[in-house]
């Protein structure tokens, strides 16, 4: 398999697929049709150097995903506000550009207090309450290592259990059908199939290159980084832990990186644990959801010329 350097999330009732310096957002409407929207994707630094630097690219690419991710979502939602469109009827031209200004200044704002409370939700229930919680074992040990692996288990199991039960949500499994539609329309083309929905329904829904497979790795990384975090002040061991948040998601930036170029036996390995979480987080799409994919992937990719290119000879063998 070669990589295509095709990225993208599910949305409500679509997916956005991203390659190089854009990206689509394919959504099916209410009233069946297939909107897409192409915008250019703009870095959080316009600065390409530090884009070169292993781990800071990290850190840069993890808000940027939360950014362009938020905003498809929105984007997606506005299919399915209820009123809008008679609402808009009733207005002048003059109301209608002053409401669509008012609109997008409040879903910037939106769209930057979610990413923001995200980042925050994410510290609170897989940084700080694994470390609170392992705190309550002090009445039993004096023992900071053991203190130290309880963390660390704790920390695994929140996350393990967080999985299963949004998995469980019934809301959300119509967007996890999607992520699997995303998933098998790139494991398709990077298997050298021509991208159909024939072809892409019977590809892979894993891909060592997911969001699941790199929420794991920071969790793996931050049990490996606060093993080594020895000082007997509390709050300080509290401060460390958040300051190490940006290093922890560069660094698992850096492994997913390597994992979806390489074939390296011991990557593989590695990728295992992640690629059978999205056995919960991804479900298997219908076609629809398959033309949605497809539709999002051509508008920012030729996947013909790529396949000429990476297979000249006919796809890759099964």
């Amino acid at each position: 398999m070669k990589s295509s350097n095709i990225g993208g999330q599910a949305v409500l009732e679509g997916i956005m697929m991203r390659h190089g310096d854009v990206y689509s957002v394919g959504v099916r409407k209410p009233d069946g049709e297939i909107a897409v929207k192409v915008d250019p994707y703009k870095p959080v630094v316009p600065v390409k150097a530090l884009y070169k630097i292993p781990v800071v690219r990290g850190v840069f690419n993890f808000v940027e995903s939360l950014v362009v991710g938020t905003r498809c979502l929105m984007y997606s939602a506005t299919f399915y506000e209820e009123d809008e469109e008679e609402n808009k009827a009733e207005m002048t031209e003059a109301e209608k550009e002053a409401a669509q200004k008012k609109k997008e200044k409040e879903d910037s704002l939106l769209m930057y207090g979610t990413v923001c409370f995200s980042i925050l939700l994410c510290a609170a229930l897989f940084i700080m309450l694994p470390y609170f919680a392992s705190r309550l074992l002090r009445v039993v040990t004096d023992s900071e290592l053991l203190i130290t692996v309880l963390e660390a288990c704790v920390r695994l199991l929140i996350f393990f259990v967080y999985i299963l039960l949004i998995s469980r949500m019934k809301d959300i499994r119509r967007t996890f059908m999607y992520h699997g539609a995303e998933h098998k329309c790139i494991n398709c083309i990077e298997h050298g199939m021509e991208l159909n929905v024939k072809n892409v329904m019977k590809s892979s829904r894993e891909h060592k290159r997911c969001g699941t497979s790199f929420l794991f790795f920071v969790v793996v990384v931050s049990v490996i980084f606060f093993l080594f975090i020895h000082v007997s002040s509390p709050l300080w061991r509290i401060v460390i832990r958040l300051l190490l948040i940006p290093v922890i998601a560069g660094v698992s930036y850096e492994i997913i990186r390597l994992a979806g170029s390489t074939e390296n036996p011991v990557v593989a390995v590695l990728s295992k644990p992640g690629l059978m979480l999205q056995r919960l987080t991804t479900a298997e799409p219908d076609e629809q959801m398959v033309e949605v994919a497809i539709a999002a992937v051509e508008a920012v990719f030729d996947w013909k010329e790529w396949l000429r290119e990476n297979y000249p000879d006919g796809s890759e063998p099964a």
